[in-house]
């Protein structure tokens, strides 16, 4: 009889860590959606199934203006940092390796290895700086805007939309782009008509990734954003400093069924077919 190979799975305790695991995982995030119909006050003391919390999140237009504020610096936020990532991806996987292309990835990825709050630290120093020069020029009205929000949370995205793209090009064949020039195509026309056609499911998983992580982006829009320009998280977190209402919780809920709905669809696009 053959010996049984070594697997993981077969190692003793190995499902009741993973069942603590996924409880402590999931067990929040399921308590926190059935408190959102609450028909309570409180956050603690079940009283009812209601959707009057529901109903008062959609009558409220502070929620309302920061979520429409989220999304717009959200779509921006992941078109720019596609856009970046899509070109550094190409520059740096479809040409042959060169020196100091180390230091390129490890410089596109710094903020996916710095602590967000350094990121967060370093990007309110350069915007000051900026908002400071444009005052002394005589452009004191450019110091505010949603603009700078954009151009932080689009700094912080480029890893996270860089890393889909560049797996779907290092998974291309080099095969019909070089066909196409062998046939009198041009760059652009082979990039246009070959190229980007196969890295569009990467393109939309990495610019789908980069507005799940903009959206829910906390740190970076606390230390970059003016006053009067709350996001939805950071609204979430000024209400928590307040009364706390089931208004949340079912805020909470619709933030958590939009990003999951995100999340399937780059997990549906980034999967390999067999």
């Amino acid at each position: 009889m053959a010996e049984r190979g070594f697997h993981v799975a077969r190692l003793p305790g190995f499902a009741t860590t993973a069942i603590i695991v996924f409880v402590a995982l999931y067990l929040p995030i399921f308590t926190l959606v059935a408190y959102s119909f609450n028909a309570s006050t409180s956050l603690a003391v079940w009283g009812g199934f209601s959707l009057d919390w529901y109903a008062r999140a959609w009558d409220n237009q502070q929620v309302k203006d920061a979520t429409l504020r989220s999304l717009i610096i959200a779509s921006f936020a992941a078109v720019i940092s596609t856009t970046v990532a899509t070109m550094a991806a190409l520059g740096t996987t479809r040409r042959r390796a060169f020196k100091g292309q180390t230091f390129i990835y490890v410089a596109i990825n710094q903020p996916l290895m710095v602590p967000e709050i350094v990121t967060a630290v370093a990007l309110m120093i350069v915007f000051g700086l900026v908002k400071v020069w444009l005052t002394s020029i005589g452009l004191g009205r450019l110091t505010t805007g949603l603009g700078y929000l954009i151009l932080a949370h689009s700094a912080f995205c480029i890893p996270f939309a860089y890393l889909p793209i560049r797996a779907r090009l290092e998974g291309m064949d080099l095969t019909l782009e070089t066909a196409a020039a062998d046939l009198y195509a041009s760059p652009w026309q082979t990039f246009r008509r070959v190229t980007l056609p196969l890295l569009a499911p990467g393109m939309i998983a990495g610019a789908m990734l980069a507005f799940v992580i903009s959206l829910d982006d906390v740190v970076i829009t606390e230390f970059v954003k003016s006053g009067g320009q709350d996001t939805l998280p950071t609204y979430m977190l000024g209400q928590m400093r307040r009364q706390l209402t089931p208004e949340i919780n079912a805020v909470s809920t619709m933030l958590l069924v939009l990003t999951v709905l995100l999340l399937t669809a780059f997990f549906l696009l980034t999967r390999k077919k067999t």
